[in-house]
């Protein structure tokens, strides 16, 4: 029998104007290779995915990852529940190589394709990843991390793979020779994409039988003592998320006409679970490689008048200072969508003006699966929420304690739901020291709650750096910075930052007094992806501590 989610409404946001759906696409019971399966056999040569003027079908995707599922059981000899790790930008391949890896019972981690090879290989050995996915032009960072890890075979990937000829050629040779954006690397017993999909066809075919409390992704993040964690996050919380959308946005979405562009990266649980959503609805989805091409991403507006757009703060900023953004129809956008960092005012206000539409901010976590409150589509929300819970989440805001605050007073954020992750992988005591008793999951964020049920962020418990939502953690900028030898100590702290939200604040006490900002700057880009480098270095003579000689990050900033 059927186990619907959204049954149990224990929020707000479905007490709506518009009707609710009957969910089609999420049982409680499937596994999500179940789910995307079923979704492709509903909505067969509809296009699912569109990428640099390529388009697939959901009949496509469900053949082509079947072939990949084949080549990773039979051919790679993969077991059920090992772990493949994903590097790749916004391409074709990646929804092919997602469905693959679910059809064959393995559990997905998620790379920034950004990251450096001091990154990758802690993400690896912590996974214990056995086989990475890789597109060609993060191969040397590949190559330069798998040593000593537990990955026995690389799969790489061009942006053309997937491309027609011969475009597919075109774009691979301008972004080999003309770019020069694909350094050159080996990997002893590396497969190309092509290689691999060719020999799955010829393969027995895989049917997954995972069930729905087993682990299917470990979606990294940040931690406290700096050290990057995978949440565990099983196939039921995944679709639970997507039944909660489903029950906030009604029928506001129309399949048969409407379409998303996915900007945010889909290593990044936001954009990941958007894309799972679309998908179980059938709502054609444009990828979108680099959004940091903001003439690029006006152009993709211009071309496909998309109904569904999700970013972060940045992005929006990006676009309404882009002045031929202003002259294009925007009739066909129904849902914007902001989560990561604090949606500034100013920005919301131009949007609404240059658009006609409200951007809706949400609120989630690595942790949760993403969203667990948001606001509502169908009214005016109070200026500065993130809104109410989702569908099938609780809330509670607590004291250190674990108690209860009183109405209106400041509070942990905690939550219990299917959505929560089962725990941080291989760390049962930070798993512990997460959950108050009862379930529920401490987010680490204060916040409090109006009459009304609405949640306002205040503060955060921890020490995290929030960089156009992405999380960057102090203890990790400083390990890096402390590498150095010209390096006595450093303390890193958040900043507010116009463009980004927050940005990184190295303050360093040298002891090599030769020691300059640029060449600590050229240490940190060897050693950390962009969005983690220092914007602002500052030297001193010594850090501010407490009597027992803990760096007093407050006070820095």
């Amino acid at each position: 029998m059927r186990k619907p989610f959204g049954s149990r409404v224990v929020s707000k946001v479905a007490e709506s104007d518009y009707d609710r759906v009957a969910s089609a696409a999420f049982d409680a019971d499937q596994s999500l290779a179940e789910m995307l399966i079923a979704a492709c056999a509903r909505h067969g040569d509809r296009p699912a995915f569109t990428n640099l003027g390529r388009t697939l079908s959901f009949r496509e995707i469900d053949r082509q990852s079947a072939d990949f599922a084949a080549w990773l059981r039979h051919g790679l000899k993969l077991a059920p529940g090992e772990r493949v790790a994903i590097m790749l930008p916004n391409v074709l391949q990646y929804p092919v190589a997602l469905l693959g890896l679910l059809r064959a019972d393995l559990i997905a981690v998620l790379v920034n394709p950004l990251y450096t090879a001091r990154e990758l290989r802690h993400q690896l050995n912590d996974s214990g990843a056995k086989a990475l996915i890789v597109l060609e032009n993060f191969g040397a960072v590949a190559a330069d991390a798998i040593g000593g890890t537990a990955v026995e075979r690389v799969i790489t990937t061009r942006v053309g793979d997937m491309l027609a000829w011969p475009k597919s050629w075109i774009v691979d040779f301008t972004l080999r020779h003309v770019k020069k954006l694909v350094p050159a690397f080996r990997i002893d017993g590396a497969v190309t994409w092509r290689q691999a999909m060719k020999s799955g066809a010829t393969l027995p075919r895989v049917q997954p039988q995972a069930k729905a409390d087993d682990t299917v992704q470990l979606q990294y993040t940040g931690g406290t003592t700096g050290v990057s964690k995978g949440a565990v996050l099983s196939h039921r919380a995944l679709i639970a998320n997507g039944a909660a959308c489903e029950q906030w946005i009604g029928r506001l979405i129309d399949p048969d006409r409407d379409l998303g562009l996915v900007c945010l990266p889909i290593y990044h649980i936001a954009a990941y679970t958007y894309m799972l959503y679309a998908w179980a609805h059938g709502v054609h989805g444009v990828l979108i490689t680099n959004p940091r091409d903001i003439p690029g991403l006006v152009g993709a507006f211009r071309q496909y008048r998309p109904s569904l757009f999700s970013g972060v703060n940045t992005l929006y900023d990006a676009l309404l200072n882009s002045a031929e953004f202003a002259t294009l129809d925007f009739s066909n956008l129904k849902l914007c969508l902001q989560g990561g960092t604090a949606l500034r005012r100013a920005t919301a206000e131009r949007w609404k003006q240059v658009t006609g539409r409200d951007v809706i901010e949400m609120y989630g976590l690595s942790e949760t699966s993403a969203g667990i409150t948001v606001n509502r589509v169908d009214g005016r929300n109070p200026v500065g929420s993130i809104g109410l819970p989702m569908s099938e989440v609780e809330i509670s805001l607590r004291d250190e304690r674990g108690r209860e605050v009183a109405a209106g007073e400041p509070g942990e954020i905690c939550v219990r739901s299917p959505q929560v992750t089962q725990g941080y992988w291989q760390r049962p005591d930070e798993t512990a020291q997460a959950f108050f008793d009862g379930g529920w999951f401490r987010t680490g964020d204060i916040a409090r709650r109006d009459d009304a049920g609405y949640l306002f962020l205040l503060d955060r418990r921890k020490d995290m750096i929030l960089v156009s939502g992405f999380n960057v953690f102090p203890n990790e900028i400083e390990d890096v910075a402390a590498m150095h030898p010209g390096v006595l100590e450093a303390a890193a702290v958040g900043v507010p930052d116009d463009k980004t939200g927050e940005a990184v604040k190295l303050v360093i006490v040298r002891k090599d007094p030769g020691l300059t900002e640029e060449i600590l700057r050229a240490h940190c880009r060897e050693q950390l992806t962009g969005y983690k480098q220092p914007k602002r270095i500052e030297f001193r003579e010594q850090l501010p501590k407490s009597p027992v000689g803990k760096i007093l990050r407050r006070e820095l900033r």
